[in-house]
C-alpha cells in the first residue's frame, strides 16, 4: 500500500503545477533549490512583482499583494534570493498607500476571472494588515534591509495597537509579524493581548467544515508562538484529522468554492503541500 507521502506525490505529478512539483521534490526528495526558484520566477512580471495567478483564485496576470506574500513564503522554504526579494520590495513601494501598508487587492485584479472575495472594495483601496503584516514578518525573519519594510512595520504596529476587531485570516498575518518583528518585548505584549481572540476564532472541532481556521493553521509548527494557545490533545486530534482528510487521489481538498476546475486543482496542490509540511513539522510523516 502506498504511503501518505507517496500518494501525495502521485497527486502532484498528475495534477499539480510545475511549481508545486518542484517544491515537493525540494522539500521531500532532496531536490533542486534552483529548480524551485526557476519555476517561481515564471510568475514574476516586468514590474518586479509576482502575479499570473500565483495565488490561483484570481486569474489576473497583474502583480497583486497576495502574490508577493506567496512568493516570499516559497522563498522562505528554499532560502531567500536577494535580487528577487529586492524586486518584490521595490514593487511594493509602488503600491504602498500613504498609511505605509499595501492593500488587500488592487483594482487591476478586475481584468480577469476571480473569486468574489478578490473584488476590490474601491478604486483606491486602503492598506490592510492582510497581507502587509505577513510580508513584513517574512522579511524581518530573514533580516532584509529595505526602505519599504520600515514604513510597513510602522503601519502594522499602528493598526495592531489601535484596532480591536481582526478577521480570522488577519490573525495568520499578525502572528507571522509578531514572531519575527525585532521589537520582541512589544510583540510579546501584543501577543498576550490578542491570544484569547485567536482562540475564539479557532475551530477546535477537527470535523468542522467550510472555511475555518484550525489550530494547525495558526500553529503550523510546534515551535511557533500560537502552539502555546492549544492543548496537546487538540493538536493531536487535528493532526489525526489532517492525515485522514487526504483524498483518494492523494491530494487534500480546498475548503472554499473554486473559481474553475483548473484553479481548484492548482490550489489543491498548494494546500496538499501545506498539509504535508505541517504533518512533517509535527513528526507525523513516516
Amino acid at each position: 500500500m502506498m504511503s501518505l507521502l507517496a500518494n501525495a506525490e502521485a497527486f502532484l505529478l498528475n495534477n499539480g503545477r510545475l511549481l508545486e512539483r518542484k517544491r515537493f521534490s525540494y522539500l521531500f526528495k532532496n531536490g533542486s533549490r534552483d529548480a524551485v526558484l526557476t519555476a517561481l520566477k515564471a510568475y514574476q512580471n516586468a514590474d518586479g512583482g509576482f502575479g499570473n495567478a500565483l495565488e490561483p483564485d484570481k486569474r489576473t496576470a497583474s502583480s497583486q499583494p497576495i502574490d508577493q506574500e506567496m512568493a516570499l513564503r516559497i522563498l522562505d522554504e528554499i532560502g531567500l534570493n536577494g535580487q528577487v526579494v529586492k524586486d518584490i520590495c521595490d514593487f511594493l513601494q509602488t503600491i504602498t498607500t500613504p498609511e505605509g501598508g499595501v492593500p488587500f487587492v488592487l483594482p487591476t485584479v478586475s481584468d480577469a476571472p476571480r473569486a468574489p472575495w478578490w473584488n476590490p472594495e474601491s478604486d483606491v483601496p486602503p492598506a490592510a494588515l492582510n497581507p502587509t503584516a505577513s510580508i513584513a514578518g517574512l522579511l524581518h525573519k530573514h533580516k532584509v534591509a529595505h526602505p519599504w519594510l520600515n514604513k510597513a512595520t510602522s503601519f502594522c504596529w499602528q493598526k495592531l495597537e489601535a484596532e480591536q476587531n481582526f478577521s480570522e485570516h488577519d490573525f495568520i498575518c499578525i502572528l507571522l509579524f509578531l514572531e519575527h518583528v525585532p521589537e520582541r518585548e512589544r510583540a510579546g505584549k501584543l501577543f498576550k493581548q490578542i491570544s484569547d481572540k485567536i482562540i475564539q476564532n479557532t475551530a477546535l472541532d477537527p470535523e468542522a467544515e467550510g472555511y475555518v481556521q484550525s489550530p494547525l493553521i495558526y500553529a503550523p509548527r510546534p515551535n511557533c508562538w500560537a502552539r502555546s494557545l492549544y492543548q496537546n490533545e487538540d493538536i493531536d486530534a487535528h493532526l489525526d484529522a489532517l492525515s485522514q482528510k487526504q483524498q483518494e487521489d492523494g491530494g487534500w481538498a480546498i475548503s472554499w468554492p473554486a473559481v474553475s476546475p483548473g484553479s481548484e486543482l492548482e490550489y489543491r496542490g498548494v494546500v496538499t503541500l501545506q498539509a504535508l509540511t505541517t504533518l512533517k513539522a509535527y513528526g507525523r510523516l513516516a
